[in-house]
């Protein structure tokens, strides 16, 4: 296997995403749908949807928790909102209200915010089952360890699949112990990313990006703070935007976690290294994309 890649501002440079010119209207720079949060959590998918605004996505939808919609819409106007059934503080079936959504989308997030895997699987293999034929998927959070157990789902989705998984969720998805995924990460985020026809964003203090076909890329880190509430959000919503605006899985995601973390960088230069919020990245990601 040859070596990992730095993700640093040479590989960057060398892998443009998209630009969008003088004409451009918001259909044309992607659509995307997040579809998540929980009772204890329901500003979670706030951070998906905002932030793939703020890498460019020209619309996002947020598909939460009914009780938790309105507010939801209120607090991110310039977002479609989506309601759905709720139960035991989770998203709950049926999600019929989904069927008119999921088909547009160029990108779809599933699993911020959430806790339950039976959810989240069932919101991952209903947005696997109805996805456009050359849509993204996102799985994020509890969406990531039931992966294994929906392999039928998506099979059809290799090569338009992303997963974001922090050593935890690594281990749900892949069934190693988290002490033999910090012993050799690279085989492992290789291995899946094989296994699944994804691309595999490993998160720790230094993240690596496998692709199917055995890239590795590596990111140094964006510094202690962003080990936050809410910071694996943002980054599933700006992978997310960058698919929508038309980046493929491995670009848009080295860009995703390079905003991401050289937000971090950024934020801890003006907060300090620790303190600042999730949310606080959102305003410095326009900042950090080509003009």
């Amino acid at each position: 296997m040859s070596d990992p890649l730095p993700l640093d501002s040479r590989w960057i440079a060398a892998n443009p995403i998209p630009v969008h010119g003088g004409g451009t209207d918001k259909n044309s720079r992607g659509r995307v749908l997040a579809i998540g949060g929980s009772a204890r959590s329901p500003g979670a998918i706030r951070l998906t949807g905002e932030a793939a605004l703020r890498v460019g996505a020209g619309k996002a939808q947020m598909a939460t928790l009914a009780s938790a919609a309105t507010l939801l819409g209120l607090l991110v106007p310039e977002a479609g909102i989506v309601a759905l059934p709720e139960m035991a503080g989770e998203i709950g079936p049926p999600a019929d209200a989904l069927d008119a959504v999921l088909p547009e989308a160029d990108a779809i997030v599933v699993g911020p915010g959430m806790a339950s895997a039976e959810a989240a699987a069932r919101l991952a293999r209903t947005a696997a089952e109805q996805a456009g034929d050359e849509a993204v998927l996102v799985l994020d959070a509890a969406a990531i360890g039931c992966a294994g157990d929906l392999a039928d789902a998506l099979a059809s989705l290799r090569g338009r699949l992303v997963m974001t998984p922090h050593h935890g969720e690594m281990a749900a998805l892949t069934g190693k112990s988290v002490e033999a995924i910090r012993a050799d990460p690279e085989a492992i985020a290789r291995e899946a990313a094989a296994r699944f026809g994804a691309v595999i964003a490993l998160k720790s203090d230094q993240t690596l990006v496998a692709a199917p076909d055995g890239t590795l890329l590596h990111y140094l880190g964006g510094g202690v703070g962003l080990a936050t509430g809410g910071s694996g959000d943002v980054l599933a919503g700006a992978v997310a935007g960058l698919l929508a605006r038309g980046a493929d899985p491995l670009t848009a995601t080295g860009w995703g976690v390079w905003l991401h973390g050289h937000s971090g960088r950024r934020m801890s230069a003006r907060r300090g290294p620790i303190g600042f919020l999730a949310r606080e990245l959102l305003e410095e990601m326009p900042r950090l994309l080509p003009q």
